[in-house]
């Protein structure tokens, strides 16, 4: 087998790894493609395109592992700017390093992609390769499914513990079943939360894929943009690359307009795929208390109850989730650090770091937002 770099997948236009992706959206051709033909994920954004792809002996694609080289830490939800501060209190570059992720997005998923289990071997060593031959500071592989854990570890990475919080479907018959399912406080809270809503004369209109219109999709970017001017930041995406997206994907795309006298006034957009659904972007043009949650979460979660969808993911961190029924997931990111001597402090800042979020989450556990009978059927977070 031969790996290659390949600064953009345009280059290569009829390599389709959906098959050996699990279908998840946020590692699709349609997404990747979406963000480097738009100009998300770019030299001029920090996020060059450095993917690695494999080929067998008759030169046909085997693999790939979508990687970046990223002059920031921006946009990745696994936060290693102490590491950075670190190099440059010695006198040493951290930037650029390598990033295998899907760019802006804290979602777990197949991370190295490819036809079998050889060629995920492949891929994890010769990204190594590749780090030493650029000499960048390190790899960083961010949410990697569990199957790429065992095979990252193996290759010498480091792994590092977070923790999200995701819904699962249980099987409800409806959304009152689920209630039904909380504890009678947290049943109780989102039934008042639901009712101001509605007292406020929102309703709601969920749209995918063709139902989607230019003027939708106007909309929905608006709110996205307010929700980064509010915290004096910029966007990190185009609303190019959300209609691109919608074009080549768009049965991967929900959106939940919430909407007074039939005018919009908030918008949530989510994306789905291999049996989940993704809670991505929100945002508002005006304060209504209690429309942020309903909106983002039990709108999802209807959703998914009405449409059968097995995992709704919230997105990164957020206690407040649990009383709303998402519980503790434990995720991953894995870490290759070029310099020993910063490889051995770091991994013992892992070792140390896991205690603590291992400590966590047994705590949340103890904060169940599920009836004492329903809860002992949620099995715990998940351990490598």
């Amino acid at each position: 087998m031969q790996v290659e770099l390949l600064h953009s997948l345009a280059d290569m236009p009829d390599f389709d790894w959906s098959a050996w992706s699990d279908g998840n959206p946020f590692i699709s051709p349609a997404f990747l493609r979406a963000m480097e033909t738009t100009g998300c994920t770019s030299e001029e954004t920090g996020w060059q395109p450095c993917h690695l792809i494999l080929y067998d002996q008759a030169r046909k694609p085997a693999g790939i592992m979508p990687m970046y080289l990223k002059t920031h830490s921006q946009g990745e939800f696994v936060f290693d700017m102490a590491w950075a501060r670190a190099f440059s209190q010695y006198g040493l570059q951290y930037y650029p390093k390598l990033l295998c992720a899907a760019p802006f997005s804290p979602v777990t998923g197949p991370r190295l992609i490819g036809r079998d289990a050889q060629a995920r071997q492949v891929l994890a060593r010769a990204a190594l390769e590749v780090a030493q031959r650029l000499r960048v500071s390190s790899i960083h592989v961010l949410f990697p499914e569990r199957e790429d854990l065992a095979v990252l570890q193996e290759a010498g990475y480091m792994l590092r513990e977070s923790v999200q919080f995701h819904w699962k479907n249980a099987g409800y018959d409806d959304f009152d079943a689920f209630l039904s399912s909380l504890a009678y406080d947290k049943r109780k809270k989102i039934r008042q939360q639901a009712r101001k809503v509605a007292q406020a004369n929102i309703t709601f209109e969920y749209k995918r894929g063709s139902q989607i219109t230019a003027g939708d999709l106007s909309f929905f970017y608006s709110c996205y943009c307010n929700t980064y001017y509010e915290r004096g930041r910029h966007p990190y995406l185009s609303e190019a690359f959300f209609s691109q997206l919608l074009q080549d994907a768009p049965d991967s795309i929900l959106l939940v307009i919430a909407q007074r006298d039939r005018a919009p006034v908030a918008c949530a957009m989510n994306m789905i795929g291999n049996d989940k659904m993704y809670g991505r972007y929100w945002g508002a043009h005006e304060y209504i208390p209690g429309l942020h949650f309903e909106t983002c979460y039990m709108q999802g979660i209807r959703y998914c109850i009405a449409n059968g969808i097995l995992v709704f993911e919230g997105g990164a961190q957020g206690e407040h989730k649990l009383s709303r029924g998402l519980l503790p997931q434990t995720t991953y990111s894995a870490h290759w650090i070029a310099r020993p001597e910063f490889a051995d402090a770091i991994h013992r800042f892992l070792d140390e770091e896991t205690k603590h979020v291992q400590a966590y989450l047994d705590e949340l556990q103890e904060h169940s937002p599920f009836r004492k009978q329903d809860a002992a059927d949620i099995p715990p977070p998940s351990l490598p």
